[in-house]
């Protein structure tokens, strides 16, 4: 049945069809929705890791125990998981295993711009790159022929524009091979030096092979073109733009497995074309490769390697007619991200910025506590790194940072990553005050539950994880819970926190204002002949507030009457 799909559902179809019996992910724009598909399939287990580097040593167990298992993450979150992804490399696969990336060239929703064939290249494992829908889902079902065959986790590493663009597919029927017997191997899978020194051989033999096999493989194909003055290698949402721009005007070298790539094919496509490019997003990967084979080619003189790529910068780098019309910029209003009305985490951020404290912040929606009218976050670094941050920025200058410093993060990526954190200031005892946003689900991938929800990916009810005992555990004595919409309170649970003389743990929690089953009061009023144009309640930067004529407007279609700017004015106008 053909039928239009995202990349990302069309990878979930595929590893359906393929047999694929265990799924084990962490959310991560762009690659959420391979996760929440599969988990619509009932023959598949599907669960939320509370982190990247768990979801990927629960596949491989899942691997191990002889069913064919997948784990999916956004490029950051490969990171997480490198730890077991470099070993995993070494012990190879009992039944297949499937390693999803989703890169995010043009940073929509991540903190840096990676890319992650390097990690294809410095793990040593095959890579199989899609450029739509339909190669998505075949990629998928043989990624786990590759990974069986070869005896190797395999990656696929999609992108922004894949994963969330639509294209024609056509499915098939689920077809579930024998389940493999686990049998006991030490020297395979007890990575212990002696063992690791016999695998490392194994694994370059592995990579040879491959190599070999990506030379006459279908998804390497070479597209013939009218004119062989220029040709042009390719792969990704790269290729699309390439087709889009010159169709069959050139002839393509188009990757499917962008690692280990191809070496004679490529040579082959060079002596075949009087000018050779490359045309890739961020890193000159193939570039490299085809300079360390010796052959003469451009590439990244030619496209940048910040941002991503469009098809009149490929017509106008590679000299064709580029269209000429409005930019995006220019035909769309600017939009700037901001925290929604009722957002619980807005107040805490007023009341630390009017408290001038500097604070250490954490990866997810409550970011744009950074931005203004509230500038209220110092730093943004990575998954738990406010945790750990703030303990060295109090030890390291105690007088100066005492009772001025926080760290705040919220309830999912606490548990991620922010709990070893808290251990380590428990345990080298700096007095820090961490301040957890618990806003009752995951909210910046698109509400998706964690294990301090009380329910699982299918949304069965499970363990709930209590944050406050948790925090007890570890041995924070001092833990509290203030309700962010009560603005005093929370400033007073500051002070008090922060001038203590031990660690604390400040748990804000109010629900995300847009979860369906949270019920709100309804739209504030606001009395134009009360207001007195003094703007205070601007400075919070909800989206429901405006001035018109010098009088505050409240837009009674996002306003969900939390009352926080009725605490800010004095003049009683809301």
């Amino acid at each position: 049945m053909k039928t239009l799909m995202l990349g990302n559902e069309a990878v979930a179809r595929g590893l359906y069809e393929a047999g694929c019996g265990f799924i084990s992910s962490y959310p991560g724009t762009p690659s959420t929705e391979i996760t929440e598909c599969a988990a619509k399939y009932d023959e598949l287990y599907a669960e939320w890791a509370p982190n990247e580097k768990v979801a990927l040593e629960a596949a491989f167990g899942a691997s191990l125990s002889g069913k064919r298992s997948f784990c999916a993450m956004k490029h950051v979150g490969l990171n997480v998981a490198a730890d077991p992804l470099f070993t995993i490399s070494y012990t190879g696969v009992n039944a297949g295993l499937v390693i999803g990336v989703a890169d995010d060239a043009g940073m929509h929703s991540s903190q840096n711009e990676q890319d992650s064939r390097h990690y294809a290249r410095a793990s040593k494992l095959p890579m199989l790159e899609p450029s739509d829908s339909a190669e998505a889902y075949e990629f998928a079902k043989l990624a786990y022929e590759l990974s069986e065959q070869y005896d190797t986790a395999v990656l696929i590493k999609m992108c922004t524009r894949v994963s969330h663009s639509q294209s024609v597919v056509e499915t098939g029927e689920r077809v579930v091979p024998e389940r493999k017997k686990y049998e006991k191997n030490p020297g395979k899978y007890i990575m212990m030096p002696a063992n690791a020194k016999k695998q490392h051989p194994v694994v370059e033999a592995r990579t040879r092979t491959l190599t070999a096999w990506a030379e006459t493989a279908e998804i390497n194909r070479v597209e013939p073109g009218q004119d062989s003055s220029l040709g042009i290698i390719t792969s990704s949402t790269s290729y699309q733009y390439v087709k889009e721009a010159f169709g069959d005007t050139y002839p393509v070298l188009k990757l499917g497995m962008i690692w280990p790539l191809p070496e004679q094919k490529i040579k082959s496509f060079a002596a075949s074309v009087q000018k050779l490019v490359v045309v890739e997003e961020l890193d000159g990967f193939i570039e490299t490769h085809c300079k360390n084979l010796g052959l003469s080619v451009s590439g990244k003189e030619l496209f940048p390697n910040i941002g991503e790529l469009s098809q009149n910068l490929v017509k106008e780098k590679l000299g064709g007619k580029v269209q000429s019309g409005p930019s995006l910029e220019e035909a769309i209003p600017g939009r700037p991200p901001v925290m929604c009305a009722g957002c619980p985490h807005r107040s805490i951020f007023y009341v630390l910025k009017k408290m001038k404290l500097t604070v250490l912040g954490d990866i997810g929606c409550y970011t744009l506590g950074a931005v203004p009218p509230l500038n209220a976050i110092d730093t943004t670094i990575c998954m738990g790194a406010s945790v750990s941050g703030l303990h060295g920025f109090v030890k390291s200058g105690e007088e100066e940072s005492a009772g001025k410093t926080v760290a705040v993060i919220g309830d999912s990526t606490f548990i991620h990553s922010g709990v070893t954190g808290l251990i380590n200031i428990a345990y080298n005892e700096s007095n820090s005050t961490v301040i957890i946003l618990d806003n009752s689900i995951t909210g910046m991938t698109g509400h998706q539950q964690n294990p301090t929800t009380g329910y699982n990916l299918k949304g069965d009810p499970c363990t709930k994880i209590d944050l406050e005992s948790l925090c007890h555990a570890v041995g924070i004595k001092r833990v509290r819970v203030v309700d962010p919409y009560d603005m005093e309170a929370c400033e007073t649970a500051l002070r008090e926190e922060l001038a203590a003389a031990e660690p604390s743990v400040i748990i804000s929690r109010r629900p995300c204002a847009l979860l369906k089953y949270v019920k709100h009061p309804g739209p504030i009023c606001a009395d134009p002949e009360k207001c007195k144009g003094c703007k205070a309640c601007m400075n919070i930067g909800c989206p429901a507030i405006s001035m018109e004529n010098g009088k505050v407007k409240i837009d009674a279609t996002l306003c969900v009457g939390c009352g926080v700017c009725r605490q800010l004015c004095k003049f009683g106008a809301l």
